[in-house]
């Protein structure tokens, strides 16, 4: 199992997560792969001091990226879109 600090990477911030905040208060993070739900919920209860009443997760698939003449894929990762309770709210997506 991972440690606390392993479990949540960052913080998603793209326009997409922008708006699922301002519209829906959804917050979304990049996690270990290996972490299931209870883990990520447990983790920002302890790290952010929030409740969180939702968490759904998602495996993000490779894709194909060129550079150059060099061609590749970007590796896969785990997000997970965490709803909170009412009055709650981690200040990075605040800005």
């Amino acid at each position: 199992m991972p440690a606390l600090h392993e479990i949540i990477v960052r913080p998603v911030v793209t326009e997409k997560s922008s708006t699922a905040y301002q519209n829906r208060k959804e917050y979304a993070f990049e996690v270990h792969p290996e972490a299931n739900k209870y883990q990520i919920r447990a983790a920002l209860q302890q790290l952010f001091g929030v409740t969180a009443v939702g968490v759904r997760t998602m495996q993000m698939r490779r894709h194909a990226v060129t550079r150059g003449r060099i061609r590749g894929t970007t590796s896969r990762w785990k997000k997970a879109i965490v709803t909170l309770k009412d009055g709650d709210s981690i200040a990075v997506f605040e800005g």
